[in-house]
C-alpha cells in the first residue's frame, strides 16, 4: 500500500495563535461560569452514578469550548484585541 506523504501546513500566524489562546481563555471562563450554575452535576433523574459525576465535567468544558468558538459573550475579542496590543508582531 502506497500512502502519500503529508503535506506539510504552514505554522499558524501570531495573529492566529493569539486568536485560539482568547479563545480557549474564554471557554476556560465560561467552564467556570457554567459549574456555578450547576451544569454537569449528576441529577437523581439520570441514575448515571459514579461514571456521571466523574465524566461530566469534560461536558462542561466541550460546551464552554463550543460557546466560545460560536462568539461566547465576546470575552475571547476582548482578549485578542488586548493581546494583538501587546504583541512584538504588531
Amino acid at each position: 500500500m502506497n500512502i502519500p506523504p503529508l503535506q506539510s501546513m504552514p505554522p499558524p500566524s501570531t495573529q492566529d495563535r493569539l486568536q485560539a489562546a482568547a479563545v480557549e481563555l474564554e471557554a476556560a471562563f465560561l467552564a467556570e461560569m457554567l459549574k456555578s450554575t450547576g451544569l454537569g452535576k449528576a441529577r437523581d433523574s439520570f441514575g448515571g452514578g459514579a461514571g456521571e459525576d466523574q465524566f461530566s465535567s469534560f461536558l462542561v468544558q466541550q460546551q464552554a469550548r463550543q460557546m466560545a468558538q460560536s462568539g461566547g459573550v465576546g470575552l475571547s475579542e476582548l482578549l485578542f484585541q488586548s493581546l494583538m496590543e501587546n504583541s512584538d508582531d504588531t
